[in-house]
């Protein structure tokens, strides 16, 4: 029986700098390179830290081990090492933190922080005690571990707090690039969810969530883009005059209609659109300007 959570898959590693493109290249040229001492020696990291590298891919879904003997890179991790293979574009750590924030099944903890998680505001403390409290409700009767649970709290802390880089140490390597969404701050109680700026989130990975939302239905209600699960309000913690501000720049670019008649905001795709191919459009135009 496949498991429905899992924490603790990484390690207690989170994503570093240079993780994401090495572990791509190196599935690349060697779709057995994780059952190599782990993958370890291709990286030149530990073992536990090829281990991390290796859940992160798959939960980020650059990566399919459909095929228990290959690891492979599935189409999104093909189309980022044509148009940004070192990641040196926010956006695609936008769209691996779509995926990673929506996959219950192997990055739970992340998936109920985002998603179910109401705190706006919250301690430590807090996040650990509540955090247990959905885990055990997700896992349905799927033995857990506490001390897990705690470490995937403590990894999301450090993998969104952002850090700014104070010297060259190499411990200064362990800053997780996700901190630069700008999701999650320390306050002098604790931690808060942070709204992103604006300007620093693109409106297609709106567009992304939206189109895997609607399915084979063209129209969604404003407040299921704000509230439901997997919606761009919830994985990307965006306020209504945040959202709207997004879907009127989609709206001017004509992928989309926004209908505010009879006192409900509709959102209507403005034609079929594949999660894939606005991603792709997105990265050719950038590479046009």
């Amino acid at each position: 029986m496949k498991h429905s959570v899992r924490f603790k898959g990484h390690e207690s590693f989170v994503i570093r700098e240079g993780w994401l493109n090495k572990g791509l290249r190196e599935v690349k040229q060697n779709p057995k390179v994780f059952f190599e001492n782990y993958g370890a020696d291709a990286l030149g990291v530990g073992p536990n830290m090829a281990k991390a590298v290796r859940y992160w891919l798959k939960c980020s879904g650059l990566t399919d081990e459909s095929v228990r003997t290959v690891v492979r890179i599935t189409g999104l991790g093909e189309m980022i090492l044509r148009n940004d293979p070192y990641f040196e574009e926010t956006f695609s750590l936008w769209i691996i933190h779509c995926n990673i924030a929506r996959n219950r099944r192997q990055a739970t903890a992340w998936q109920l922080f985002f998603n179910e998680f109401d705190y706006e505001e919250f301690t430590r403390e807090e996040l650990e005690r509540k955090m247990l409290k959905l885990a055990d409700t997700a896992a349905k009767g799927q033995k857990i571990s506490p001390r897990s649970v705690k470490d995937d709290c403590e990894a999301l802390l450090r993998m969104y707090t952002d850090r700014k880089k104070k010297d060259s140490s190499p411990e200064e390597k362990n800053i997780s690039p996700f901190g630069v969404l700008g999701l999650l701050r320390e306050t002098e109680e604790g931690f808060a969810k942070e709204q992103p700026k604006l300007h620093r989130l693109p409106a297609e990975i709106v567009l992304y969530l939206l189109s895997e939302m609607a399915g084979e239905k063209r129209g969604i209600s404003m407040e299921e883009l704000l509230t439901a699960q997997g919606s761009p309000g919830r994985i990307l913690n965006l306020r209504r005059t945040g959202l709207m501000e997004l879907l009127e720049q989609l709206e001017e670019k004509e992928r989309l209609i926004i209908n505010q008649t009879a006192g409900l905001d509709m959102i209507y795709l403005a034609g079929q659109m594949a999660p894939e191919q606005i991603l792709q459009d997105y990265y050719e135009s950038i590479r046009i300007l």
